[in-house]
């Protein structure tokens, strides 16, 4: 597996996001130290997350309840 890793970014709950095209596999760690992994997220979608000025809100809009997850 190749995680792509987001470059650094500021938010107030999300502490680092990466995705593995290969297996279209979302892993998104939080600020608690929760992490969660997202499952057959398209590249697309990986790709709008990763340019989105706010990781939170494009979280909430576009992947929660979207997509199946597992807690980490």
């Amino acid at each position: 597996m190749a995680w792509h890793e987001f470059p650094p970014f500021t938010s107030s709950n999300v502490a680092a996001i990466r995705y593995e095209s290969e297996q279209s596999l979302l892993e998104v760690e939080f600020l608690n130290g929760g992490r969660y992994q997202y499952y057959d997220v398209p590249e697309q979608v990986a790709q709008e997350f990763e340019q989105a000025e706010s990781k939170g809100v494009f979280l909430a809009q576009r992947i929660k309840g979207y997509f199946r997850y597992s807690r980490v």
